[in-house]
């Protein structure tokens, strides 16, 4: 009889103090996995070091055991930083059920997707925006996100869309030189402009003008040097269009008396000055000045064309020594028929050899 009452006050006090566990019923492991005889409070050192603790060998807590591994901050935190009620089944995995959104879930829910556990600062802005199909470079690297992510807090991001016109439609709006809207040019900026360039692709000179290069002497910042008027879309690409008064009033030489060609890129570059350095056909078409013996010996067109006005003209004995004495007597002395009066040097020479 005494033994059924032992018995029966042993089963009383172990369902006692089961039912007080704070951890609830559902934890069915060992007390010294996590606490020790000298008192409830759990040290912080004592996750450290093996996975059995006790004469009895009791297996240890592991929090990395379970879903939610502790590193970073997270490692340093009190248990009951996460599990308020201590009835560790309750506490959710997600982050904002610890962490107030400060981004109201304009960036979803994962913290981890732009946070780690070391600290709050967002190290992968660039790899987050080729996440989401609007890549940051050129000007938009050097953007603040504020810039374009505007709100109350400064701290919302809402998605605002990849288009351009999502940030600058008022910049479009507002542009007069050229008139964007009035002229109905598409509101897909890069059509023109280059978002991979610096802020000077942005103004009026930087646009991409690709089917009339603006380089060297091209390469001006006023588009109404050429675009008049205000008409932006019929403007002519022939040289002769901007420059017919540059070739009336040149005369040395003399354009439009020597009947020389409108298209200017023919004899012309577009270095600064536009020199008339690159009429390279002359070698083919004509007499060899950028190769063979006259490579480099003449300066301009009327050293060898000399009569004012006349480029069909030319003379080689302005230059070249044309007597019966001296070293051209001894190199024609075998050449039959040959006069020390002529100057048809081209006749004999048509390359200049």
């Amino acid at each position: 009889m005494r033994s059924l009452l032992s018995i029966t006050l042993f089963l009383w006090f172990s369902a006692n103090v089961f039912s007080q566990s704070p951890h609830g019923a559902a934890l069915k492991i060992n007390c010294a996995a996590c606490h020790s005889s000298e008192g409830w409070e759990i040290v912080a050192d004592f996750w450290e070091g093996t996975a059995l603790v006790g004469p009895t060998e009791t297996p240890r807590f592991q929090h990395d055991k379970t879903n939610f591994e502790l590193t970073g901050i997270h490692a340093s935190v009190d248990c009951r930083g996460c599990h308020e009620s201590l009835v560790f089944a309750e506490a959710s995995s997600d982050c904002i059920s610890c962490h107030v959104d400060l981004h109201q879930q304009t960036a979803g829910r994962d913290c981890a997707r732009c946070h780690s556990t070391n600290h709050w600062l967002v190290d992968n802005i660039t790899q987050l925006h080729v996440e989401n199909g609007f890549p940051l470079f050129g000007v938009h690297a050097s953007a603040n996100c504020t810039d374009c992510h505007r709100s109350e807090t400064a701290l919302r991001f809402d998605r605002i869309g990849n288009d351009c016109v999502n940030c600058h439609l008022e910049t479009y709006n507002a542009t007069t030189m050229p008139d964007h809207k009035a002229a109905g040019y598409s509101t897909d900026c890069v059509v023109c402009h280059d978002p991979a360039g610096s802020d000077w692709f942005w103004t009026a000179g930087g646009a991409n003008h690709l089917f009339f290069p603006l380089t060297k002497g091209h390469a001006i910042n006023d588009c109404t040097k050429c675009h008049t008027g205000g008409n932006f879309t019929n403007t002519p690409t022939e040289c002769f269009a901007c420059h017919a008064d540059d070739y009336q009033a040149t005369i040395s030489p003399d354009h439009e008396t020597g009947n020389f060609p409108t298209d200017c890129n023919v004899c012309h570059s577009t270095d600064s000055g536009w020199p008339a350095n690159n009429f390279t056909q002359h070698d083919q078409t004509y007499f060899p000045i950028y190769s063979g013996k006259h490579e480099g010996e003449w300066n301009q067109c009327t050293d060898c064309h000399t009569t004012a006005g006349n480029f069909k003209a030319f003379s080689c004995v302005d230059c070249h020594e044309h007597n019966n004495a001296g070293d051209l007597a001894d190199e024609h002395d075998d050449v039959s028929g040959y006069s020390y009066t002529s100057t048809a040097c081209y006749t004999c020479h048509p390359k200049g050899n």
